[in-house]
């Protein structure tokens, strides 16, 4: 297992949820998030793409693909994901970052985050 973590930066949150896709709603259509050159090598499709913004962590969607190199954005690679967004957790803080990491928890850990919209 190879799932990886993104974060959503504090003055994007809105326009994020915006974007639509969300826990709860039917995919309308694929989401790209644009990550550095190269994309990761340990991550296949189906694995999880989570979500940390304001310090926790906030869910998670399959990963559909990734582009390697966007069609936009010829020096940034794309995690491609399509619906079935699930609202996690887990009981700690998680600091911002840039880039991805891999996921260093363990699943059983995760919780249910009905609140996982409110900053």
């Amino acid at each position: 297992m190879s799932d990886v973590v993104v974060t959503i930066p504090r003055h994007l949150w809105e326009a994020w949820l915006a974007e639509g896709d969300l826990p709860g709603q039917e995919a309308q259509y694929e989401s790209h998030f644009w990550i550095p050159f190269p994309p990761p090598s340990q991550i296949d499709p189906g694995e999880r793409v989570y979500v940390v913004a304001h310090n926790r962590l906030r869910g998670y969607a399959p990963l559909v693909r990734i582009e390697e190199r966007c069609q936009l954005n010829p020096g940034r690679s794309c995690l491609v994901r399509a619906g079935g967004a699930v609202a996690v957790t887990i009981p700690k803080a998680i600091r911002g970052f840039q880039g991805l990491r891999y996921a260093w928890w363990n699943r059983a850990d995760e919780v249910p985050f009905p609140t996982w919209e409110q900053p």
